[in-house]
């Protein structure tokens, strides 16, 4: 290996962006004429090899824009083809594989919870019904309820016992046409 060749195999750190430059300055002073016209070429090689790159890029994304262009995908079809993309890709993950059959077990377990739950409020509504002390009050309200509606027989509906008691209040209130006549 000759000279130049052994300057470009060199393992010395390479400067990163926002590193110390004065901590580099000391290796810059230690490489010979040679060597710094070496990775002058180099770098300008590079450079030109950044510059055919960018512009292969701009016209590959040139040349693809137009392909889009004839097939018709615009940028909202794109959108959405990239969003079913990603939630497909999200969906085959065994994070949500798992994460969905925790939820779907967690939700039948509530289901259960809340059928049991029904279950029970209408056990204890049953029993309330069926205690004496609701037995007790069942019979002040029809109780009272016979006595506004008179002698009907319990079991009308709301409506009726309404109709019932308007008439009744009506019929002791107004005089009826045939008494103001007689009257006379």
């Amino acid at each position: 290996m000759d000279r130049s060749e052994q300057g470009l195999l060199r393992t010395d750190p390479v400067p990163e962006e926002g590193e110390d430059v004065a901590a580099t300055i000391g290796a810059t002073e230690t490489l010979s004429e040679e060597e710094r016209e070496e990775l002058r070429r180099e770098l300008a090689k590079v450079e030109e090899e950044i510059q055919t790159l960018s512009q292969v890029l701009a016209a590959k994304e040139k040349h693809l824009a137009e392909i889009k262009r004839k097939l018709g995908i615009n940028s909202l079809q794109e959108l959405k083809q990239n969003i079913a993309k990603g939630w497909q890709d999200v969906t085959a993950t065994s994070a949500y594989k798992k994460t969905s059959e925790t939820l779907s077990q967690a939700g039948q377990k509530a289901s259960a919870a809340f059928s049991s739950v029904g279950s029970v409020i209408t056990k204890k509504l049953e029993d309330v019904k069926n205690s004496p002390t609701f037995k007790s009050f069942e019979e002040k309200v029809e109780n009272l309820k016979s006595k506004v509606g008179g002698n009907k027989p319990a079991g009308g509906d709301f409506g009726e016992v309404l109709n019932s008691t308007a008439s009744a209040s009506a019929t002791t209130t107004e005089p009826l046409p045939e008494q103001t006549q007689e009257s006379l």
